[in-house]
């Protein structure tokens, strides 16, 4: 008996797939559509993402800027993809782009911080306070490798990457270091009171003017900058391209030492003075 029933539901099968085999077929074509759809669409989006990106670097156009709208292509090629995919197998697409919406507006009201990292995105993009490759403090000091949608990100001067939500940058304040072609070094330098004052500035600026890599048309400013408590602070400004700003900080610094030992210019140093005073019962004993 057994064995009859299940002949009968294998005949009731084959006959279901015999009478629905369009049915059938069209679902088989649509699911093997839409899978092609979002394969092409998916080469598509990073074709068209690259290109754009590769076009606009080519045309000079800030690598910034290229990054950040090149990837807003690709999402809306993807999110449009989708949809076509969806309509294929049939899901009706305006009842789609209305689920979407609602969606949207919840997951906009629960996720209003995204939200306010995607604008900051777009304004760090429109302004250029900052571009890629630029050295920027932004509460972290480090080197700009792109700026996404949502977020910036640094590779700091000891290797670190820190990404940042654009967000916080666009909030705070943004110092960039590498805006500017030149930049000034400052320094105070401070010797004693004994020393030659006229002598010390004469020697500090021969050092300054041996330096290569100082712009002399920008202007060197040597002075006095303060009568401080055990020495007398000279303060040294030259001017020297971004990139060299640091390397000519640290060759300053030594040739000034190594200049003021020859020329025997005492450069001042913490020192105490203790003052013993015995008492009158001390002295009668």
């Amino acid at each position: 008996m057994q064995d009859v029933n299940v002949v009968d539901g294998l005949s009731n099968a084959g006959t279901w797939l015999v009478r629905n085999q369009a049915l059938l077929l069209s679902y088989a074509v649509n699911i093997v559509a839409a899978i092609a759809i979002l394969i092409v669409g998916m080469m598509i989006a990073r074709l068209v993402s690259n290109t754009l990106n590769k076009v606009m670097r080519a045309r000079s156009i800030d690598a910034t800027v290229a990054d950040f709208l090149s990837a807003l292509v690709r999402y809306g090629i993807v999110a449009f993809t989708l949809i076509a995919a969806l309509g294929r197998v049939g899901v009706q697409t305006a009842s789609v782009i209305a689920v979407l919406g609602a969606a949207g507006l919840a997951v906009g009201l629960a996720l209003q911080g995204s939200l306010a990292n995607l604008a900051a995105g777009v304004l760090l993009v429109t302004f250029r306070p900052f571009r890629t490759g630029d050295f920027i403090d932004i509460g972290i000091s480090g080197t700009v490798l792109n700026v996404q949608i949502f977020s910036t990100t640094l590779k700091t001067s000891d290797g670190k990457i820190v990404v940042v939500p654009n967000g916080k940058v666009i909030a705070g304040n943004i110092v960039n270091f590498s805006r500017e072609p030149a930049r000034r070094n400052e320094f105070v330098i401070g010797i004693s009171y004994d020393a030659d004052l006229e002598q010390a500035m004469l020697v500090l600026r021969k050092v300054v003017d041996a330096e290569p890599r100082v712009l002399q048309d920008r202007g060197v400013q040597i002075g006095v900058n303060e009568l401080a408590g055990s020495s007398v602070n000279i303060i040294v400004r030259c001017w020297s391209n971004s990139g060299d700003l640091q390397d000519v900080y640290w060759t300053l610094m030594k040739n000034f030492k190594l200049a003021l030992d020859e020329n025997r210019i005492g450069l001042p140093y913490p020192q105490m003075d203790v003052h013993l005073h015995q008492s009158a019962a001390t002295n009668a004993d």
